[in-house]
């Protein structure tokens, strides 16, 4: 591990400074991806600023929706009462992610912002873009069980870690950022970007920015969500396919749907294609397979010398089509 300086900032503005000032700076939460990366030599900074003592741990009710800090603990969240009522698609997704010690260390502000998971870019011996830009994707041709099927670029085809994000992506969500000139607030959807050929900015987030909270509207229709993770082994173990989705029904007939797909690409995948398709109309097998369909018609799969994973793409199917049949075909119990 490379040796660096650490901070302990008293406030955000602080914080900020102290990264936005060193271009080889960067922020510790829970350090649950962070410290992983630093073992490995992907991460080399030189310099690791702890935030878990200035981003707000707060839970609260706002105009009727819901504000978390960045320092919130995702078991926290996971468990918060208005969270498991009215977002239980969000805490769903967080309790399927790591382990029960890892939930109560991670936070909320980081987890979104965790690396990919890809073998190659944890080697630091093999060429990664994502790692060293330029440098190549040693994934293609090789070990890509794990990796996109959507949205992929010669330059990446990795995929995003984080179940968290899946949920937070059909929940209409807001970011609240600090940086060097000041706050802001992204639209969730938008924090984070396909690889295109600068696969190394996994967000929009420019260097010294700190996400210090998240708000989530008062929206009805995500009383009725669920969250389904498929992976090689029931805990600790990363989306080979998730599916989110929040859907409420009138007369017989879908009013509202959101989707989103984990596991299949670099980003969160917000399904708008199979919305389109779903929204308006009578739940139904062929309704959901053609939802499915029109949704994945874009996929594309990788061979690898691990047999590749064209699996993905029926896996994705059948499970966005299963969890919309338990949606739309049980009265919701929450």
């Amino acid at each position: 591990m490379k040796t660096f300086a650490f901070a302990k900032p008293a406030t955000v503005a602080e914080a900020v400074r102290a990264v936005a000032g060193e271009p080889a700076a960067v922020f510790l939460g829970g350090g649950t991806n962070l410290v992983d990366h630093l073992k490995l030599g992907v991460a080399r900074p030189d310099r690791v600023v702890d935030v878990t003592g200035v981003t707000s741990a707060e839970i609260r009710e706002d105009a009727g929706g819901l504000f978390f800090g960045a320092g919130v603990r995702n078991s926290d969240l996971a468990n918060h009462p208005v969270v498991r009522e009215r977002y239980p698609v969000l805490a769903e997704a967080l309790l399927s992610g790591a382990s029960a010690q890892l939930r109560n260390m991670a936070t909320t502000g980081g987890n979104p912002l965790q690396r990919t998971r890809c073998l190659y870019f944890q080697d630091v011996t093999t060429p990664c873009n994502k790692r060293a830009p330029g440098s190549g994707c040693s994934a293609l041709g090789g070990a890509t069980r794990q990796h996109a099927i959507l949205g992929a670029s010669e330059a990446c085809v990795a995929t995003h870690p984080s179940d968290m994000a899946v949920a937070l992506a059909i929940l209409d969500a807001r970011v609240h950022v600090t940086g060097a000139g000041g706050e802001r607030e992204i639209a969730f959807g938008d924090l984070h970007r396909l690889p295109g050929d600068t696969p190394e900015r996994d967000t929009v987030l420019a260097h010294g920015e700190l996400i210090t909270g998240f708000t989530l509207p008062a929206v009805p229709w995500a009383r009725r969500s669920a969250y389904r993770k498929v992976r090689d082994r029931a805990s600790f173990a990363f989306a080979l396919v998730s599916v989110a989705v929040a859907v409420s029904t009138v007369e017989g007939r879908i009013a509202d749907i959101r989707v989103a797909f984990g596991g299949v690409a670099h980003k969160p995948w917000r399904a708008v294609e199979a919305e389109a398709v779903l929204r308006g109309a009578r739940p139904g097998e062929d309704v959901f397979r053609a939802a499915a369909d029109a949704e994945l018609a874009a996929a594309r799969a990788l061979e690898g010398v691990d047999g590749g994973n064209a699996f993905k793409i029926p896996l994705a199917r059948r499970t966005l089509v299963a969890v919309l049949r338990d949606l739309t075909t049980e009265e919701p119990s929450r």
